[in-house]
């Protein structure tokens, strides 16, 4: 038995790690192409480490464009997507996991079969409902959505909320307190995973998202860093060494994210994983 254990604690072991350097070795590639010459980055046959290493790429690379600006616009439409995903998922979240009301239930499902809508359908018709208001060329359009509520982040919180004893809502009654108090006091300061999970996720996908500020956003200095690393693409060529190293660059704040608050994301979606 010991043996057997021994055998599949090494299968285990070798597996996860093969996987691992397969999920790291595009990161690596990208990371050591950023070090390298421009004339060493299509060497054939293809060369790992370079002879060289070139770390005023990162420099270069980042003062090519305004990309100070594009961090700048970046950082203020994500934190905006946080915060109103945040506060807009969490009121929703608590009616339907607390409170009684006709239809409720009619409503969550109704909630939940947005979702099967692909965005694509919908892409045109909030354009042109931006474009009437005069909100092209704004960040109106990447950060109302966030504050009008996203069905997964609402289904995710209420999960959460449905697992935290109604005993504790019960006692907070008798001694007085209405429902916004029981929100803010009791259920969100037990909720904090799940609120991590809803923020991480609000942060990395509006970090990286390239299709709305692509059809929104026309004046330069209202770039985004997606757009902007789109703009390295030149007529004649294209320096990938220092787009790789502003890549990295970009990427840096999304795995320092992860890293401190990846047990808060992963006990989230652990216990919201089934309903209550």
């Amino acid at each position: 038995m010991r043996l057997s254990q021994l055998l599949h604690k090494i299968l285990v072991y070798v597996l996860l790690i093969g996987g691992a350097i397969i999920f790291l070795l595009p990161f690596l590639w990208m990371l050591t192409t950023s070090l390298k010459p421009a004339k060493e980055v299509f060497t054939f046959p293809p060369q790992f480490l370079p002879t060289t290493f070139e770390w005023h790429n990162y420099l270069d690379g980042w003062l090519a464009l305004p990309f100070t600006t594009f961090l700048i616009n970046t950082s203020i439409i994500t934190i905006a997507n946080v915060v109103g995903n945040l506060i807009s998922c969490t009121l929703p979240a608590y009616a339907f996991a607390r409170l009684q009301a006709r239809g409720r239930n009619f409503m969550f499902v109704l909630m939940l079969a947005t979702m099967m809508i692909p965005a694509e359908v919908t892409l045109v018709p909030t354009f042109l409902l931006f474009s009437k208001i005069g909100f092209v060329n704004t960040f109106w359009p990447l950060i109302l959505p966030a504050w009008l509520g996203y069905p997964f982040s609402i289904f995710l919180l209420r999960q959460f909320f449905m697992g935290i004893p109604r005993e504790l809502d019960d006692a907070a009654r008798i001694e007085g307190a209405t429902d916004l108090q029981i929100l803010t006091r009791i259920i969100l300061p037990l909720s904090k995973p799940a609120l991590a999970t809803v923020a991480i996720v609000a942060f990395v996908g509006n970090w990286n998202n390239l299709l709305a500020p692509l059809i929104y956003l026309r004046s330069n200095d209202k770039l985004t860093l997606a757009l902007g690393l789109k703009l390295f693409d030149g007529q004649y060529i294209t320096f990938f060494n220092q787009l790789m190293a502003v890549s990295i660059l970009t990427i840096l704040p999304i795995v320092v994210t992860f890293f401190f608050t990846q047990k808060y994301f992963i006990r989230g979606v652990t216990l919201t994983g089934a309903d209550r």
